[in-house]
């Protein structure tokens, strides 16, 4: 019988109609005391402290706020403006003295006759002023094949050198490199490294492959300057064919402090970004502990999380001007920006948006200062309203746990009994039966108790029953999986000039997988890899019927071909009424000759990657699966191995895994996995490809049998 629903006519009082009707007459009579008291005592209160904080307050900070954001995005335009204006000329100087050591060097290029002997300077010849020569610099290498002309070409250099870097402070150094590996770099330094090649350096590459005045990303120099950049600019002879670049260094810190290096409040500051958005300098911008043969990777903006920056690094690297006012994880800031044209880069001024509101802020303050005076007007009010509370409180209090007493005592029996035949049953005795006869949802649910218990006793026996023929079933598939795994070979044979080995993994406790090495004669051997359809306990029979005819095909008959269709006559008439087939690949190795004739019966074809080429194969051939057909027409294919081969036979567990996107391993990722582990040994290749396999498929439980065999040729 169903237990008593709410629409049971036996219910006249529902509980739930009884706590509604008792807490609503208490809430009522709750909510109309406060309520007048609240109306009448503290209108005088709200109307006072409303009109005197809030009118003030919201007024004179909105007002303050929005005329010192207004003034500052002004004054940071406009200081954005001018940090390019300047930017802008200083590195045209700079570039205009490249263009005069350029055209120097063009000079000395064109007319050969110009150049005279001097003294050259290496870093291990000190002079006696530092500042009146470079240093001579070769390449590894350079020093053997370089001439005694060039060199004293490169040397004259100094006579422009010298004025240059006189002329212009803001810049570390100057200097020429040639594609013939010989470098001029002024003043006069040591501490070069050996190794250093400038032919390898952007600032060179690129200016020599542009054509044209290149200015470098930062890098940590090599003089010991730390963060650089440089501006380069190439000279092509056109007697040989080479071209010298000239650069001159300029270094972040002398960006910093001369260029834009401008105090924007107390936590503003000024950056400068490149083209494609690289940070080129910004204040603590530094190349810590780096070498100058490391690489140094600046910060690009629009690479960065934040979207709102994003939108305004692109409209800098487009050669906008503007202000933004964008949201990062410590507050908001403003960003003001201006082109720089000379360099193709841009300008940026930021000012956190708390700086420019502080005074607003401080304005408030005054204003809550104010509103201690309302503070204390309530304060007198809420002391009458405290004690009034108080004492209503206490009334209210004492009447719930007068009636809260009465009603649980009349609520809480039923549940008393319930609790106790929960307890019974909870014990095992399910014979138990609760005694309520109330007509309300207590006594429908000691009914639906009732019914529960009976029901459980009925079900914990057909449990019982049940439970113990699973575990006669699970018993008897170990023992099922113990007998076929005994089918398949112990260990590999060991063949002189191979190593063999192969592994099985069913999905379920049997499966329809095997292979097998069988012997078939001085030096040679038999391979067999093979997939029953289906899975479970018919597949594993089926598989054990397949491998024992293989197997005694294949010591009968030497010809893989014929081998193989005669175990297909005696499958197809085992299996007829069964509709299941078995795909194989068969292969006889001749160990001597080291060659390996095989047919593919509807398998999955085996990769051959060939030795030191990293040339893959697939060993296809025609043939369909067997115990289809009582005539099977297999085609026979002969290779040679050579040293270093590798032969991969496998099922389609392998290659038809799956990860949790349903994308499949598939054979890309089968060949990557054995070329990469292509140098160890066959038990080793084999653990990769499981371990790579399993990883792939994640979470994913195994949908089918995983064979793998692994030949390699020594």
């Amino acid at each position: 019988m169903n237990p008593a629903s709410p629409s049971d006519p036996d219910i006249r009082f529902p509980v739930r109609t009884k706590i509604l009707a008792m807490f609503l007459a208490l809430s009522i009579s709750a909510l109309l005391l406060t309520g007048f008291l609240a109306f009448t005592q503290l209108e005088d209160v709200s109307s006072f402290a409303v009109s005197r904080s809030n009118d003030l307050g919201n007024k004179a900070s909105a007002d303050s706020a929005e005329a010192l954001e207004k003034n500052a995005q002004d004054s940071l335009r406009k200081l954005a403006a001018d940090q390019a204006y300047i930017s802008n000329v200083i590195f045209e100087r700079v570039e205009g003295e490249i263009g005069i050591l350029a055209y120097y060097a063009g000079g000395i290029q064109q007319d050969p006759e110009r150049v005279t002997g001097r003294r050259h300077y290496t870093q291990y010849e000190k002079p006696a002023d530092p500042l009146s020569t470079s240093v001579l610099f070769y390449s590894p290498g350079a020093q053997e094949t370089v001439t005694a002309g060039e060199v004293n070409a490169i040397g004259m250099m100094d006579q422009v050198f010298i004025p240059v870097y006189a002329n212009d402070r803001r810049i570390a150094a100057v200097y020429v490199g040639t594609e013939s590996g010989i470098s001029s770099i002024y003043p006069w330094t040591s501490g070069l490294n050996a190794s250093f090649d400038p032919r390898l350096r952007s600032w060179f590459t690129d200016a020599r492959d542009s054509g044209s005045i290149t200015w470098s990303e930062p890098y940590v120099d090599l003089l010991g300057h730390g963060l650089m950049v440089t501006c380069s600019h190439p000279v092509y002879d056109t007697m040989t064919g080479q071209a010298w670049v000239v650069g001159a260094d300029v270094t972040i810190d002398t960006i910093n402090q001369n260029i834009i290096g401008t105090q924007v409040g107390d936590r503003g500051y000024a950056m400068l970004i490149d083209s494609r958005g690289n940070v080129i300098t910004r204040p603590g911008l530094s190349a810590g502990d780096r070498r100058w043969d490391e690489s140094f990777v600046t910060e690009n903006l629009l690479e960065s999380n934040n979207t709102g920056l994003v939108t305004v690094a692109g409209d800098m690297i487009a050669g906008g001007t503007g202000i933004a006012r964008v949201a990062f994880d410590d507050g908001e800031r403003f960003i003001a920006y201006a082109p720089v044209p000379s360099v193709n880069w841009s300008v940026g001024v930021v000012m956190p948006v708390d700086d420019v509101i502080a005074p607003a802020r401080l304005t408030r303050e005054l204003i809550q200062d104010e509103t201690k005076d309302t503070a204390a007007h309530m304060a007198s009010r809420q002391e009458i309203m405290t004690t009034i509370f108080i004492a209503l409180f206490v009334i209210l209090v004492l009447v719930v746990i007068v009636l809260t007493v009465v009603f649980s005592r009349y609520l809480t029996e039923p549940l008393l009994k319930l609790q106790k035949g929960a307890r019974e049953v909870g014990h095992g005795n399910l014979e138990y039966r609760v005694d309520v006869n109330t007509r309300d949802e207590f006594g429908s649910l000691a009914r639906a108790f009732n019914t529960m218990a009976s029901d459980l006793r009925e079900y914990i026996s057909t449990l019982k029953r049940t439970t113990a023929e699973k575990e006669r079933m699970l018993k008897e598939l170990e023992i099922a999986k113990g007998i076929q795994q005994s089918f398949l070979p112990e260990t590999a044979p060991e063949i002189p000039g191979f190593d063999l080995e192969g592994c099985n993994i069913p999905a379920l406790e049997v499966g329809g997988d095997f292979y097998d090495f069988i012997p078939l004669g001085t030096d040679h051997w038999g391979l067999v890899i093979a997939d029953v359809s289906g899975k479970g306990v018919p597949a594993a029979l089926f598989m054990a019927l397949s491998r024992t005819l293989i197997r005694a095909s294949a010591h009968s008959i030497d010809d893989p071909v014929r081998s193989i269709r005669e175990a297909n006559g005696h499958i197809v008439e085992d299996a007829k009424t069964g509709g299941m087939f078995v795909t194989l690949f068969y292969a006889v190795l001749d160990a001597r000759e080291k060659t390996l004739t095989y047919v593919n019966a509807g398998h999955n074809p085996p990769i051959h990657l060939g030795a030191g080429s990293g040339r893959v194969t697939l060993l296809s051939a025609d043939g369909i699966a067997l115990g289809v057909v009582d005539e099977i027409t297999l085609q026979s294919v002969k290779i040679t191995l050579q040293p270093g081969d590798l032969v991969i036979l496998y099922t389609d567990g392998v290659t038809e895994a799956s990860d949790e996107k349903d994308d499949m391993y598939g054979t890309e990722r089968l060949t990557a996995c054995v070329e990469t582990n292509r140098a160890r040994s066959s038990r080793e290749i084999i653990d990769a490809i499981v371990r790579d396999v399993t990883a792939f498929a994640g979470n994913q439980p195994q949908f089918d049998d995983i064979t793998i065999m692994v030949l390699k040729v020594l």
